[in-house]
């Protein structure tokens, strides 16, 4: 066929969207497809309006890829493309949106305080103890993250995290394992991958322990119970299906030390397809290739009702 790739962008993970695109390009181009890449700008729009494809693979990650802007395009213009549709791309990036609509669920949410910019910046009356975990709202690979331990940690950190976003998130600090749970499948027949526990080489899942080389271990099952298991992958693929998720997406937890139930962190809807990455650990894990999981990815978005 011939496939159209979107990689780069100009969001502030334009790095990793630029290794996600290779890897996906460099697979699809050794299953025998016809690759047109594009180095996605939102001032060059025509570049997309132009193409003539049979799918898109999306590649890119945050602001205009994974926020639903793009998907709106593609549909507005009639090209088939993986993953997720405007809604459920909308929705999941923003992290205080989604936990709302996760609220009634049943899945575990850590408590949290929303910001805007447009507030008056009062004295905060925190719902929880420090340290806590600040966060641009619709930012991902924990870009403008900080976990402040004290009162001007915390302010530093807002004033960090607005610098990418007009809503931050504040959160309880939970201490704990980091896992996570690929999801894949057509809507209706959603199944959830292993379970992958992250061990970052720094203290705490950071950027550099994200993409550097060697900076996280992967375990993949994670080393966590089998009826935590069981439940986070059950949750997963009820957040995805509640977000209105399509296709695929990466579903972060964390599993607390005190032996408490395992907490929700958020839905990611294109989720990194780096050499890195952990969505291709998991699909490894039940015996895919790199090559042979974009091309299922392929055929779910041709095949998406």
């Amino acid at each position: 066929m011939k496939v159209g790739v979107l990689y780069g962008g100009t969001s502030a993970e334009r790095e990793v969207s630029l290794s996600s695109g290779k890897g996906i390009m460099n697979a699809l181009k050794a299953n025998g497809h016809e690759v047109i890449g594009i180095d996605f700008h939102p001032e060059r729009l025509q570049e997309v309006m132009d193409l003539d494809v049979e799918i898109i693979f999306i590649g890119l990650h945050g602001k205009y890829g994974e926020d639903g802007r793009i998907q709106g395009l593609l549909d507005m213009l009639d090209i088939p493309y993986v993953g997720s549709g405007v809604l459920g791309s909308a929705v999941a990036m923003d992290k205080a949106k989604s936990k709302k609509v996760l609220k009634d669920s049943g899945i575990r949410l850590a408590k949290d305080l929303v910001l805007y910019k447009s507030d008056d910046q009062q004295p905060l009356d925190l719902p929880f103890d420090y340290p806590v975990v600040v966060k641009p709202n619709s930012e991902g690979s924990t870009i403008g993250l900080t976990i402040a331990r004290d009162e001007e940690e915390l302010q530093k950190g807002i004033k960090e995290a607005f610098h990418f976003d007009s809503t931050v998130i504040l959160e309880e600090f939970i201490s704990g394992t980091e896992v996570t749970v690929a999801v894949m499948g057509e809507k209706g027949n959603v199944k959830s991958l292993p379970v992958v526990e992250i061990v970052p080489k720094n203290a705490y899942y950071d950027y550099e322990s994200k993409y550097a080389e060697g900076g996280s271990e992967h375990i993949v099952p994670a080393r966590i119970s089998s009826s935590y298991t069981e439940l986070i992958q059950h949750q997963s693929v009820v957040a995805h299906e509640l977000l209105d998720c399509d296709t695929y997406s990466r579903v972060d937890f964390i599993v607390p030390s005190d032996g408490s139930e395992p907490v929700f962190l958020e839905v990611n809807t294109l989720p990194g397809m780096t050499p890195t990455s952990l969505f291709p650990d998991a699909a490894k894990e039940i015996g895919y290739t790199y090559e042979q999981m974009i091309e299922n990815l392929i055929q779910l978005g041709l095949n998406k009702k």
